[in-house]
């Protein structure tokens, strides 16, 4: 321990500027020796310090605590054994204690041979210590008094001398322990001077193997002296002495047994016993509960009657019998109980062949079976022979049964048995009407069907039910407006008002009441169509406008409406408007049922050609949304179509029916010199309720 030591100052003495000033060198190696003695893993101790120094210095006092406490044991071990075979492990532990047992045994051997223990041999300074410490320990009991003891005394103490006399100090204070005079130092009982001569070094009894620690027990270093840790419990039912001894417990002056008030508590080495207070008389013997049960005698010892005798088992004791003649199976004793005579079995009452024939034997008997039966030799009856066993599928076309002394055969489902009462036939069970609608015979089977809009029931299999077309996952797009199921089928209906059925029976297609003349239109308004009904419209010019063309009494999504500017001679508020035409447009539409994408619904066609000369008087074109954008659901683009620009009016929302809006449009020409003219479109939306 004492090179381990010089070596770990001439580190500290590197490193030591990498330390912090709250914890110290010496608390770092104390926390790593007290971490060593708990028997942790020193490479991953918990965080003491952000030094690296400290964490060096902890790891290196860990291991030499642990290294200290691997050799104790192989010391231990050679001293108790006198052999190292139960370390032969390959493990870093196990090398350490498996080095110091191998050195304690070289030291033991020299000192037998009578060789010198100073021997100089070529092996590691940590053996050489062992070896003589071992060499000089097998002449004396080396550092240990007289009583046992492994307590020392530390430097605070004083020669009991009967008073209490100090030696003056001859060397002037330079000792760390005590001066012994001609300024030599000396040190107390546990401790060695070091090279230095003035200072000490506490002796390591474990490592050396001074120690007095018995087998079992490990060799623990401290400072000036040692002591013995006893490394396996004592185990259940003993104790711990103060002189570290293993004492019995006795659980029945403790009072800690569990013995019933019928028992009583009888210590044991380790443990302890319940006897019962009740003793049993002889014959008998008790059970765990304390009752006495009666003893088999017959059973329980060998022989317990003479040779010709037989034991009968009495309650506490037994009996011995005489034997009497004992005659087999198919014999019985004569009138004067002299010998056995054969048995008539077949003039038995009880008949043991049971109607079948019977024929006596010395000794038994034998029966004379009826066909589908055998004799059985064991049990002397006669058994019926399994046909269907016997010859599998030789028999029957499908299901053999068999029967006493005989068999007969069976047809699966769908079969009927054959005249032969062999084969199967097939039976046609549509003969039955077991469907309810259709029924198609097949082999050992049948099949229903059913008619169109019918299904077979998962059920049964047999009857037939309506199919719900309406309730089917495609039923939404049977029918345009609503579809109604009947038995075997379904039909659409149309909302009552504007539609009628189309041919497909399917659709509903809108009725033109301004073709077939069913509207209630006056002679002044004109009658547009819509999805599902009509508008009566009437127009007529605001002033300073005139309508270009007459007023017709049927309007198509294609007419226009026109009112162009006409101004009076002098007016300057008329002449100066750049609105030059207001005109009106139709269009119907359905409630969109997937709005997808935005719809081209409305085209703005003008004569104005991208990038236009000036001499033409404009050369570009602006539209926009004034009124009537009911929810944002439109918008107005302009592209180029055929070199011109056109305004495309779209819808870009959905817009569920009824709704009716008039959208009003503007058109602004442009020229170099600004805007040159306008002009308004209404266009007159209606949104139907339906899809359709």
């Amino acid at each position: 321990m004492g090179p381990r030591a010089v070596l770990l100052c001439s580190l500290f003495g590197i490193i030591l500027t990498q330390g912090t000033k709250e914890i110290t060198l010496e608390d770092c190696c104390e926390d790593g020796q007290s971490r060593g003695k708990m028997d942790e893993d020193c490479s991953s101790l918990p965080l003491m310090s952000d030094s690296v120094t400290c964490m060096i210095v902890r790891e290196q006092c860990c291991l030499s605590v642990l290294e200290d406490n691997m050799c104790s044991t192989g010391i231990n071990t050679a001293k108790s054994n006198g052999a190292c075979d139960a370390l032969f492990t390959s493990t870093c532990d196990a090398k350490t204690t498996k080095m110091c047992c191998g050195c304690c045994l070289l030291g033991k051997a020299l000192q037998e041979k009578g060789l010198p223990c100073d021997h100089k041999l070529s092996v590691s300074y940590q053996c050489a210590l062992v070896s003589r410490a071992c060499c000089a320990d097998s002449v004396h009991d080396n550092q240990t008094d007289s009583t046992g003891t492994n307590e020392l005394p530390n430097k605070d103490e004083t020669p009991k001398t009967g008073d209490n006399f100090v030696l003056p100090d001859q060397c002037n204070g330079a000792c760390a322990h005590q001066c012994v005079g001609n300024n030599t130092c000396g040190c107390l009982k546990g401790y060695k001077l070091k090279p230095d001569g003035r200072s000490c070094d506490d002796i390591n009894e474990c490592l050396l193997g001074s120690s007095n620690c018995r087998s079992g027990e490990r060799c623990i270093n401290t400072e000036g002296s040692f002591r013995c840790q006893r490394e396996v419990s004592c185990g259940t039912g003993y104790e711990l002495t103060d002189t570290n001894d293993c004492e019995d417990i006795n659980e029945c002056e403790a009072g800690i047994h569990n013995c019933g008030s019928e028992f009583e508590c009888q210590n044991t080495q380790g443990s302890f016993r319940c006897l019962p207070k009740v003793k049993c008389a002889s014959g008998f013997i008790q059970d765990a509960l304390g009752n006495c049960i009666d003893i088999n005698e017959c059973l329980s010892q060998t022989g317990p009657c003479h040779r010709g005798h037989l034991c009968i088992n009495t309650v506490g004791s037994y009996m011995c019998q005489r034997n009497s003649v004992n005659c087999g199976r198919g014999y019985h004793l004569n009138e004067e109980g002299t010998r056995c005579i054969d048995i008539d079995e077949c003039k038995n009452p009880d008949k043991v062949c049971e109607g079948h024939g019977c024929v006596n034997l010395v000794g038994s008997y034998r029966c004379e079976c009826e066909a589908g039966y055998n004799f059985n030799s064991v049990s002397r009856t006669c058994d019926d022979i399994n046909e269907c066993r016997h010859y599998p599928g030789r028999l029957c076309a499908h299901k053999c049964e068999n029967t006493l002394g005989s068999y007969k055969c069976g047809c699966t489902m769908g079969f009927k048995l054959a005249a032969d009462g062999r084969n199967c036939d097939d039976l046609n069970e549509c003969e039955e009407n077991p469907c309810s609608q259709e029924c198609a015979n097949v082999y050992g089977s049948y099949q229903c069907y059913c008619r169109r809009g019918y299904q077979l029931s998962d059920i049964d299999g047999q009857t037939c039910e309506d199919i719900d077309e309406c309730a089917l996952p495609t039923g939404g797009h049977i029918c345009s407006y609503r579809c109604h199921n009947t038995p075997g089928s379904f039909h659409c209906s149309c909302p009552v008002n504007g539609y009628t059925l189309a041919p497909n029976g399917r659709s509903c297609q809108d009725v033109d009441e301004c073709v077939i003349g069913t509207h209630t239109c006056t002679v002044d308004q004109s009658c547009f169509n819509v999805q599902g009904g009509f508008r009566c419209l009437f127009f007529d010019c605001p002033p300073n406008y005139r309508k270009v063309g007459e007023t017709v009494p049927r309007l198509d999504r294609t007419d226009i409406i026109r009112c162009i500017k006409n101004c009076l001679p002098n007016d300057y508020n008329c002449a100066t408007d750049p609105v030059t035409s207001i005109s009106h447009t139709f269009i119907s539409l359905a409630t969109m049922r997937e709005f997808t994408r935005p719809e081209e619904i409305v085209f703005l066609r003008t004569s104005v050609r991208p990038y236009g000369t000036y001499h033409l008087g404009s050369y570009d074109v602006q539209f926009e949304i004034l009124e009537g954008n009911v929810e944002n659901a439109f918008d107005i683009i302009k592209r180029i179509e055929q070199g011109m620009y056109v305004g495309v009016v779209r819808q870009v929302k959905p817009l569920i029916g009824p709704v009716s809006t008039v959208l009003k449009l503007l058109m602004r020409n442009l020229s170099t010199q600004g805007e040159s003219s306008q002009n308004v479109i209404n266009v007159h939306v209606f949104v139907s309720e339906f899809w359709f």
